[in-house]
């Protein structure tokens, strides 16, 4: 994956203050995201450690097979310290991090690499990256808003496309192949996902596109996303096919007023359940509160799901620079579902939505 340059000195620096902040003494990420936004690199997913090491009090170091550290571009923020096979990774990580007191380890880190580290060093706390990372990565720069932007206004131009389709005899997988040609057709390096959920199927927030034959009459939820430099776009609109029911039009409509009043509460100061709970009122107060069954929304960035969490019970404050979907839902079993989704940036003074294309209902044929 190619990721956009970047201060990683800067990132690192960040990261140690947060750690002090935590009281760690070292910050152990492998395979995930964090180790792309902190050294530009994405490791592997196999079973060879990959693991950048963050001492509190030193130079960071990234451990990397040999085989593999051709690809690591030298970012000038860390040491690369390629290891044999016949070699221990895991006593390697440890040494550089200086059998910590007290490690923070990237939470998709191989199982086996952790049991290994704490059969070696039985003195040291292993305790969880992500409350470190997500205070770092929760907060977008600018160049990183661009990237988000960039990828938001190519799936704007997905969805303005995918009207002129005729959907009508076709399968959700080959809408969804459509859609994927398009994600990448409009600027993204790779399709990360398309849901086609059509007719009853909708009922699902995350129905895999089968083989049901799309009709006249039948609702159909997209919700389609790629990646740009490594950022990810986001979106849910909702096409119908010829004319909708009285019941699905009745319900559209309290999602659209659900969907605006709650990007139009995003601002720096307030909490992230507040964003939820302005959609769910909506909902709610329209009879439909059983059928909103999920989170409003999600942070986004180099990973489609990351903090902030736009949920009940979620009191982290929102602050300039955090990106992420606000997607309420309608499912009304055995008939129909329906999402509205757009990715919007907390400013200044209110926020910013990545997303342009229209959020009423798409007629197709």
């Amino acid at each position: 994956m190619m990721f956009p340059a970047a201060d990683y000195a800067a990132r690192l620096d960040s990261a140690r203050r947060v750690m002090d902040a935590h009281g760690v003494d070292a910050l152990m990420v492998s395979v995930g995201a964090d180790m792309p936004y902190l050294a530009g690199y994405e490791a592997p997913q196999y079973e060879r450690l990959t693991m950048l090491v963050v001492p509190g009090d030193g130079e960071a170091t990234l451990l990397v097979p040999r085989l593999e550290a051709p690809a690591v571009i030298d970012r000038g923020a860390f040491e690369i310290l390629p290891w044999d096979e016949t070699d221990d990774p895991v006593a390697i990580a440890l040494g550089v991090a200086g059998r910590p007191a007290t490690a923070a380890i990237g939470d998709h880190t191989w199982a086996r690499f952790l049991l290994g580290m704490q059969a070696q060093s039985p003195t040291t706390r292993f305790v969880p990256a992500t409350p470190l990372t997500s205070e770092l990565r929760a907060h977008k720069d600018e160049a990183e808003i661009g990237w988000l932007r960039t990828a938001g206004h190519a799936a704007d131009r997905v969805a303005a496309r995918l009207v002129a389709e005729r959907f009508s005899g076709r399968t959700e997988r080959e809408i969804a192949a459509i859609t994927r040609e398009m994600i990448v057709e409009e600027g993204h390096e790779v399709a990360a996902f398309a849901i086609v959920a059509s007719g009853p199927n909708g009922a699902s927030p995350h129905h895999e596109p089968a083989d049901r034959v799309i009709g006249p009459g039948d609702p159909v939820v997209l919700d389609f996303g790629g990646r740009v430099m490594g950022y990810f776009s986001d979106t849910t609109r909702d096409f119908v096919v010829g004319e909708p029911s009285a019941a699905y039009v009745a319900a559209y409509e309290v999602l659209r007023e659900a969907q605006a009043a709650a990007v139009d509460a995003v601002r720096p100061g307030i909490a992230a359940q507040d964003i939820d709970r302005t959609a769910r009122e909506v909902i709610t107060a329209a009879g439909y509160g059983e059928h909103f069954i999920h989170r409003t929304g999600h942070g986004i960035g180099i990973e489609v799901h990351e903090e902030p969490y736009i949920i009940e019970g979620n009191q982290r404050i929102l602050k300039p620079g955090m990106a992420f979907s606000v997607e309420p839902g309608i499912y009304v079993p055995g008939q129909f579902g329906m999402r509205i989704e757009d990715i919007v940036v907390v400013t200044g003074d209110g926020s910013e939505a990545l997303n342009l294309s229209s959020r009423d209902r798409y007629t197709v044929e």
